[in-house]
């Protein structure tokens, strides 16, 4: 018996030991929510135990975990959306629904994005689709995306700076703004003027990327907190603090 093996059983063996404790003296509850519970610690300790290495385990609570999610979002898909929006409206057409009849050009737009699934014959078709939602969504999201970030951005360096903290901020803002553009300016040798502006606008680059990782690191340890707060306290009933 492997290394692997024995601490697979004995993690099996632990488990069952504790969820008999639990359940035998009434800590978990012999209902669905208790049920439910013992599920969920379960299949987060089976997700943890990839921090060991790649495992039966892993891959169970990996596989059930995207298999839950896509039943769950194909049924929100269904009721919100087709039952609601395309098959109902289509249904109950009438002499005063008539309007009704352009949801006609989505429909056909999705089926012939399932054309991709099917014979080269039919798959492109596909591309019919592909390229009205690339197009729509590109024109959608890039003047949201100029007026939230490009104008928001050139708006706040036009703002006159006065001697209070508000136009601390606004000097350090149009600083970095103008250095980091100096630093990405390839026409012009960076020496001289040019070579300090363009070593603030690194430094403007390395704080505004080490925050971003710091902020996604927070979020990433948000979460795991949350679980190790659900094994400690819902699934093993500790009292939290434990000190």
């Amino acid at each position: 018996m492997s290394r692997d093996q024995i601490i697979f059983i004995a993690f099996l063996f632990i488990f069952a030991a504790i969820n008999i404790y639990l359940f035998g003296w009434d800590r978990l509850s012999a209902d669905w929510t208790g049920f439910g519970t013992f599920i969920a610690a379960g299949i987060t300790l089976s997700l943890y135990s990839f921090l060991y290495k790649d495992n039966p385990l892993f891959k169970f609570a990996e596989n059930l975990y995207v298999g839950v999610a896509a039943a769950y979002s194909l049924t929100q898909v269904w009721y919100t959306v087709l039952l609601a929006d395309v098959v109902n409206p289509l249904s109950e057409l009438d002499s005063e629904s008539m309007g009704n009849l352009w949801l006609i050009v989505p429909i056909l737009l999705g089926i012939f994005m399932l054309t991709q699934l099917s014979s080269e014959k039919f798959s492109w078709l596909s591309r019919i689709a592909f390229a009205f939602v690339v197009g729509l969504g590109a024109g959608l999201t890039i003047p949201r995306t100029i007026a939230a970030k490009l104008l928001k951005q050139v708006e706040t360096t036009m703002q006159p700076i006065s001697f209070d903290p508000f136009g601390l901020d606004l000097l350090i803002i149009l600083i970095g703004v103008v250095t980091v553009l100096v630093y990405f300016f390839y026409s012009v040798e960076h020496t001289g003027p040019v070579g300090v502006a363009s070593k603030i606008g690194i430094w403007f680059l390395m704080i505004s990327f080490g925050a971003s990782f710091g902020y996604t690191i927070m979020a990433r340890l948000s979460l795991l907190i949350g679980r190790v707060g659900f094994l400690l306290e819902d699934w093993l009933v500790l009292p939290l603090p434990l000190f």
